[in-house]
C-alpha cells in the first residue's frame, strides 16, 4: 500500500517533523478519499514556532528593516504568489472541493493584497500633538504588537489567510499561522515562498493540526500578543474570553445570515443572478452568504421562479472540471450538517422547491444540490441559523420598513444586499440596516482597500483596507521637554 504523501510544520524557516511524531490525513471533498498526511501538532510545536516567530520579531534582520524594505519583501511575495498561482489554485481545489476555475480567479486577485500593503507599510505613522507649551513636544509611535497568532478557516484557506497576514507583516509584527485541519495544504505549499520573497527565517510560521491541541495553545501562549481568527460564533467566544483572560487583543471574523433584499424597481434579472452568485457559489460555504432572501410580494413570484429555474441547471460534479458549476461541501461534516438542516426546515413547514437531496454525480464524495425554502418566517431555526451550505430561505415583504424589521432580526450582522433603481432607498437602507458591509445592486464585491467588520455576533475588529493597521499595532505617546532651563520645585506653585 503507497503511503499518502506527508507534510510537515514549517518552523523558522525549515520543515518541521511534530514533537509527538503524529500525522493526520486530509480528504479530497470530491472524492471522500484522503490524500496527504500533515503533522499533528502539539503545544511543544506551537512552543518551537512562537519561539521561533519571537526570535525573528527582535531579530535585527526584521525587526530594524526598515518600512519600505518591509513593503519590497511583500511585493515580491505577491509576485511569487502569482507565478505559482496555478499550482496554489489546485491544491486549494483539492482541499476544499472549489471550483478549479473560481480558484484560479481568487489566486489572480490574491498578490493585490500584497501590492497594497506593500505600499502601506511606509504610511504607518504617528502624529505630533499640539501641546499648551512650546516647551513640550509630544508625539505618538505606531509600533507591531509583536508576535500574531493567526487560525484560519476551511473554506478559503489563502484569501483569509492573506487578509491578516499581509498587515499584520507590514506593520512590521511576525506569525504562526495555525489552519484548519481540513484544509492545510495550500498554506504549506505558500510556506516556502516566504523564504525565497526573503523574509528572514521565523517570520511566519505555519503549524497543522486540530482546534484543542494546536489552536488553543497558540491562543494561551504567554508570547503571542494578538489572535486573528475567522471562523464560527461559538469558538470566537472561545477565543474571546482566553484573550480577555490574557488581557490581549483578538480579531474575530465570524457567522453570518445574511439577507438580500430584493425590491419591485429592480432589475430583476440582475437581482436573480445576485441571489444565485450570493447563496450558491462556492456551495454557500461563505460567511457572507446571502442565504436570507427578502422579496417584495410584487415580484415574489417571479424572483421566485428565475432563483429555482436557475438553481435546479446548476451544474454539480467535479471542481477540476471546467464545466462545473458547484463543487462539494469540505467536509463530511458540513454536508451531515446541512441535510440535517433541510430536514429541520422541512419540518418546521418550510417548502422545498428545488433541491434538498444529494444529487448522483457519479463522485463518491460531499455533493449537495442548491436548494430554495419557501413558506417560511424569519423565526424558523433555518432563517436564524448559520448553515454554510447551499441553502436559501425566501421571504415576502410589503414594505421598506418590514424588509428592515426581517433583515435586522437576526443575531449576526456581517453583510446586506439590496437591489433597487431608487438611489435615495439605497442610502436609507444603508444607514438603517445591521450589518458591517451592505452591497447595492451587486453583492460579494471584496477588495483589499475596502474595510470588513461584523455586527452583532459576527465580529470584532476590522480587516482590509487601512484602519485594519490599528489592529496590528500599538500607540506609543512620547513627551519631551526641550527646555533647558532648570526644573522648579514641584511643591513651589506658580500664579
Amino acid at each position: 500500500m503507497n503511503r499518502l504523501p506527508r507534510h510537515d510544520h514549517y518552523i523558522a524557516g525549515e520543515w518541521t517533523a511534530p514533537a509527538d511524531g503524529g500525522y493526520f490525513a486530509s480528504v479530497n471533498p470530491a472524492t471522500a478519499e484522503p490524500w496527504y498526511e500533515a503533522a499533528n501538532g502539539t503545544a511543544p510545536d506551537v512552543e518551537r514556532a512562537v519561539d521561533a516567530a519571537r526570535a525573528a520579531f527582535e531579530d535585527p534582520r526584521w525587526r530594524d528593516l526598515s518600512q519600505t524594505r518591509r513593503g519590497r519583501l511583500l511585493r515580491d511575495l505577491g509576485d511569487l504568489i502569482g507565478e505559482h498561482a496555478e499550482e496554489l489554485a489546485r491544491t486549494e481545489s483539492l482541499d476544499n472541493g472549489k471550483l478549479l476555475r473560481e480558484m484560479r480567479a481568487q489566486l489572480a486577485g490574491l498578490p493585490e493584497y500584497f501590492y497594497y500593503y506593500a505600499g502601506l507599510a511606509d504610511k504607518i505613522q504617528g502624529d505630533v500633538i499640539p501641546g499648551a507649551s512650546r516647551e513640550l513636544l509630544n508625539y505618538t509611535l505606531r509600533e507591531p504588537v509583536g508576535v500574531v497568532g493567526a487560525i484560519t478557516p476551511w473554506n478559503s484557506p489563502l484569501l483569509l489567510t492573506a487578509t491578516k497576514l499581509a498587515p499584520a507583516l507590514a506593520a512590521g509584527n511576525t506569525m504562526v499561522i495555525k489552519p484548519s485541519e481540513h484544509t492545510s495544504a495550500s498554506l504549506l505549499a505558500l510556506a516556502p515562498l516566504f523564504a525565497e520573497a526573503g523574509f528572514p527565517p521565523g517570520v511566519v510560521n505555519v503549524v497543522t493540526g486540530f482546534g484543542a491541541t494546536a489552536g488553543g495553545p497558540l491562543t494561551e501562549h504567554r508570547d503571542v500578543a494578538k489572535v486573528s481568527f475567522t471562523g464560527s460564533t461559538e469558538t470566537g467566544r472561545r477565543i474571546a474570553r482566553t484573550c480577555a483572560g490574557r488581557l490581549i487583543r483578538c480579531t474575530l471574523e465570524l457567522g453570518g445570515k445574511s439577507p438580500n433584499i430584493i425590491f419591485p424597481d429592480a432589475d430583476l434579472g440582475s437581482a436573480a443572478m445576485g441571489v444565485i452568485a450570493g447563496v450558491f457559489a462556492a456551495a454557500g460555504q461563505t460567511c457572507v452568504a446571502g442565504s436570507r432572501v427578502l422579496v417584495h410580494r410584487e415580484v415574489y413570484d417571479e424572483i421566485l421562479e428565475r432563483v429555482a429555474a436557475r438553481a435546479a441547471t446548476i451544474a454539480i460534479g467535479d471542481p477540476l472540471d471546467d464545466a462545473t458549476e458547484l463543487g462539494p461541501l469540505a467536509i463530511a461534516e458540513q454536508l451531515e450538517k446541512v441535510e440535517g438542516y433541510v430536514e429541520l426546515g422541512r419540518s418546521e413547514g418550510g417548502k422545498v422547491v428545488c433541491g434538498g437531496t444529494r444529487p448522483d454525480t457519479g463522485l463518491n464524495g460531499y455533493f449537495y444540490s442548491p436548494t430554495v425554502f419557501t413558506g417560511v418566517d424569519n423565526t424558523l431555526r433555518i432563517c436564524q441559523e448559520e448553515i454554510f451550505g447551499p441553502v436559501a430561505t425566501v421571504l415576502p415583504f410589503e414594505s421598506e420598513d418590514e424588509a428592515l424589521s426581517i433583515a435586522n432580526n437576526s443575531a449576526y450582522g456581517l453583510a446586506a444586499g439590496v437591489w433597487t433603481r431608487d438611489v435615495n432607498r439605497v442610502h436609507r437602507m444603508a444607514s438603517r440596516l445591521e450589518s458591517g458591509t451592505v452591497w447595492a445592486n451587486t453583492y460579494r464585491s471584496m477588495s483589499p482597500m475596502s474595510p470588513r467588520a461584523g455586527f452583532k455576533n459576527s465580529g470584532m475588529g476590522t480587516e482590509h483596507g487601512t484602519e485594519v493597521i490599528r489592529e496590528y499595532t500599538r500607540l506609543k505617546s512620547v513627551w519631551i521637554n526641550t527646555s533647558e532651563e532648570p526644573a522648579g520645585d514641584p511643591f513651589i506653585l506658580r500664579s
